[in-house]
């Protein structure tokens, strides 16, 4: 078993596997279609790569998970065999490293809603994933399905009547005109915005409503969430939601938000301002970023909170182990 060092105790929300094989090969050049280059030093997955940066970064436990749809350029008969490949890649990490590892079930694209449900059953049941992972849009073009869409209500409703954690991530799409220049590819200019979309989707189709148990974590602090939720407020009922704007807000702020690749004075104010401190949740993206830069971002994290060291344990790992009670017995034990 390895062991952690001395430090905060942090869990980490947003922290990636990459399965290898071909198709893991396959994928990682999916994203560098969209303009994304691997940083200098970023390390190739594994556990023990995890652990190690884990160690150095005062972490405790990370819940791994796999942004969804990326394997679209997959033919659908592979993608529920992907699913399955990274959901037991993910266990076995658990099995190999006790107390270091949870993990997000990664679905077939939920559009497939029989081979969704059965892999979501599966993870939950058998393997003992903490929650799933969605991504806010599924498809492209005319194809698109965004995650309030009508084709994922048995999804939604088995995730309410459930109570599933859901870690939610921005889909790597590229906009409409080519991206400004090489330092803004998809995942710095678009992601945040395509995770705020999904959120604003949900809460306006009354999704997020009528599934109240579904509990979601908005990745990177939620992109541009918490500053356009009153856009959405004020404009959606002009244009027909049957929302007010009061309850839109209301319902903006039952979302948890994760600070991987947001940790900043800016957006942690903007945070603090929006959900209650119980809402905000730890992240790193590592190992799309490396250390370094995972590390840039917690240390502000730190700084803001330096005053308040109660509060930061809550962010760190308090408000984790409320959100899954087994890390409180793992950390007894």
């Amino acid at each position: 078993m390895t062991t952690s060092t001395p430090g905060p105790g942090r869990v980490d929300f947003h922290h990636h596997l990459f399965p290898g094989g071909e198709r893991a090969e396959l994928l990682q050049r999916s994203l560098l279609d969209t303009g994304w280059k691997f940083p200098e030093g970023a390390p190739r997955w594994s556990p023990a790569t995890s652990v190690a940066f884990m160690d150095g970064l005062g972490i405790d436990t990370a819940i791994l998970s796999l942004p969804n749809d990326l394997e679209h350029v997959l033919p659908v008969a592979e993608r529920r065999e992907y699913a399955r490949e990274v959901n037991l890649t993910a266990r076995q990490a658990v099995e190999d490293h006790p107390g270091r590892f949870g993990f997000f079930a990664h679905l077939p694209a939920p559009t497939d809603v029989d081979g969704a449900l059965d892999e979501m059953a599966y993870a939950l049941d058998e393997l003992g994933a903490d929650g799933v992972t969605l991504t806010n849009v599924y498809g492209t073009g005319a194809d698109a399905r965004s995650l309030g869409d009508d084709v994922f209500e048995p999804l939604w409703a088995e995730l309410d009547r459930r109570g599933t954690l859901v870690f939610l991530h921005g889909e790597q799409t590229p906009g409409r005109n080519r991206m400004p220049n090489e330092y803004l590819p998809t995942p710095v200019s678009e992601v945040p915005n395509e995770t705020y979309k999904a959120a604003a989707d949900l809460v306006t189709r009354g999704r997020k409503r009528q599934y109240p148990n579904a509990r979601i974590i908005l990745s990177h602090s939620g992109g541009s969430t918490p500053f356009l939720a009153a856009r959405v407020a004020g404009l959606a009922p002009h244009l027909g939601c049957e929302l007010s704007p009061e309850e839109i807000i209301a319902d903006f702020r039952t979302f948890y938000f994760e600070t991987a690749l947001s940790g900043f004075e800016t957006n942690l104010v903007t945070l603090e301002n929006f959900v209650p401190p119980e809402q905000i949740l730890f992240g790193t993206d590592f190992p799309a970023v490396t250390p370094g830069m995972a590390g840039w971002y917690t240390k502000n994290v730190d700084a803001y909170f330096a005053d308040r060291p109660e509060l930061l344990a809550q962010v760190m790992h308090g408000n984790a182990r409320t959100l899954l009670p087994r890390l409180s017995a793992t950390a007894a034990g």
